[in-house]
């Protein structure tokens, strides 16, 4: 018959064991890059730095997206990244519904009873905490100018 040593088993059974270790990490690596949060922060700063009114939309490879008022993070299964803005801070639209608005393309006078309304609404959006909120779409920059109040709603 076949006469093989006890070394040999124990042997292949430790390679064996070694391999499927060796499969499960690779199995679980990320097959995407982490999210580019350095270029949506440039994009933010493109707008907030333009010298006239200017709406920018910046694709995001991520699933969640957390807007402070002077930098972003970006979070997908490969992990997490984060990008000061230069030009801040900015306004996290997406803490007010007449703010979003705003961003979205409503005139701000439809949405505001004056520009001190609108930089009133800007400055209490910016002092709230910034949370993870689920990417639903392009991240939408606009600098706004309204008779004296300029803002840059971010969402």
């Amino acid at each position: 018959m076949f006469d093989v040593p006890v070394d040999a088993w124990y042997t292949w059974l430790g390679l064996s064991l070694a391999s499927a270790a060796l499969f499960g990490v690779g199995a679980s690596l990320p097959t995407a890059p982490p999210p580019a949060a350095a270029d949506a922060a440039d994009t933010v700063d493109r707008a907030a730095s333009a010298s006239a009114p200017v709406t920018a939309e910046h694709p995001l490879d991520a699933r969640a997206v957390r807007i402070a008022p002077n930098r972003l993070g970006l979070r997908n299964d490969a992990g997490t990244t984060h990008a000061t803005f230069a030009f801040g801070p900015v306004t996290p639209a997406a803490r007010a519904a007449a703010l979003t608005d705003v961003l979205r393309g409503a005139p701000p006078s439809s949405r505001f009873d004056s520009p001190e309304a609108l930089c009133d609404a800007a400055a209490s959006a910016r002092d709230r905490a910034a949370r993870w909120r689920p990417v639903d779409g392009p991240l939408l920059v606009r600098r706004v100018v309204w008779e004296g109040c300029d803002v840059t709603l971010v969402g």
